[in-house]
């Protein structure tokens, strides 16, 4: 079931709305003014809010602003609820990021519909596609339309990667992002002195150097396949065209780019902190949850020990030597280059 936050003052509004959206299945929480609405938001979360514009202590423009500053909550769906209808007021909504717009006095029929159709979007941006360049084409035609499907599918083709082959480096100019229609990609960085420092690793269905294109910036790292690679490449043009003129697609990137910065932040912190000995545990969990699919196929972790050891920021020298370590304790074992996890919980429990 759906949770709609509807804001609105005037009472009477509120709860005829509130019943029209609960008779029609949505859970619904109400707030009667803009800064009671931002802090329901914060609390819960809801998957699509309807909000007044003309209220008391916090107006309706006031609300999308406070949201659309925060990453969490800037890709809600959001849909405008008012008695004004100037032409003014109205681009001035969808200038701040509102989805859509609602006249008061309005009809069931019309309030419905608004809100199916932002749930629609809503779901295509949480499902989950196929991951090759059909699925990424679904995606772009459920979020973007056919307009951004056409547009988007003519001239497309995969490149073929070969292991261990530089998709692009650090210090380069990007003209445009990628897909990962097959394989695995890896990060990094190069410190001053020659060594790697992997910063993400990336699997089947993922967008990656679209960091760089958004900010106007050369690379700030590297990326080089870890296997043999299928990637589909997408121009700028196309990707600033999906992005600027459907506001659906820039919230996917929104988010897949907040969970980046959050994970970045995450492993500095395990840099700065943790043990070589947990940051080597972590790792292994790390990789065979992101990898678990092919890691049950395989029945191990197939990844060169260089690569294991700039994962977790160490020489490849400790890293050795903590493996052994791991199997001596029964947490590990090595056959064929490949690391199986025997006890995956005392691991990712690993102090520090």
């Amino acid at each position: 079931m759906y949770n709609i936050l509807l804001i609105e003052d005037n009472k009477e509004v509120r709860e005829n709305t509130a019943e029209i959206l609960e008779l029609a299945g949505y859970d619904v929480t109400t707030a009667s003014d803009g800064k009671k609405g931002v802090e329901q938001v914060n609390l819960s979360k809801p998957d699509l809010i309807i909000c007044d514009i003309m209220m008391p202590v916090l107006d309706g423009y006031g609300v999308l602003h406070l949201l659309s500053k925060n990453p969490e909550t800037s890709g809600i769906p959001f849909i405008f609820l008012t008695a004004k209808a100037e032409r003014s007021d109205l681009r001035r909504g969808m200038e701040m990021g509102a989805d859509d717009y609602i006249t008061k006095p309005f009809d069931k029929i019309e309030l419905l519909r608004a809100v199916e159709s932002r749930i629609k979007k809503l779901e295509s941006i949480r499902k989950e596609y196929q991951k090759d360049l059909d699925g990424l084409t679904a995606f772009i035609g459920d979020v973007g339309g056919r307009d951004a499907l056409k547009k988007f599918m003519d001239g497309k083709k995969v490149n073929i990667y070969r292991k261990k082959e530089g998709v692009y480096m650090e210090g380069n100019y990007p003209s445009g992002m990628y897909y990962l229609n097959k394989g695995k990609i890896k990060i990094y960085k190069v410190h001053e002195h020659g060594k790697e420092f992997i910063t993400s690793l990336l699997k089947e269905g993922e967008f990656f150097g679209y960091t760089a294109l958004l900010e106007g910036k050369a690379y700030t790292e590297s990326a080089q396949t870890m296997e043999d690679s299928e990637i589909t490449y997408i121009p700028k043009e196309e990707f600033f065209s999906l992005t600027y003129n459907n506001r659906d697609v820039a919230k996917k990137f929104l988010h897949i780019l907040t969970q980046s910065v959050t994970e970045k932040q995450e492993q500095l912190l395990e840099l700065a902190y943790s043990s070589v000995r947990k940051r080597v545990a972590e790792a292994l969990t790390l990789l065979q949850e992101r990898y678990r699919d092919e890691a049950m196929k395989s029945h191990g972790i197939a990844i060169s020990r260089e690569d294991l050891a700039n994962i977790v920021g160490t020489a490849t020298e400790s890293l050795i030597r903590t493996l052994s370590d791991f199997k001596e304790e029964k947490l590990i074992e090595i056959k064929d280059g490949k690391i199986y996890l025997l006890n995956e919980i005392k691991l990712r429990d690993m102090r520090n």
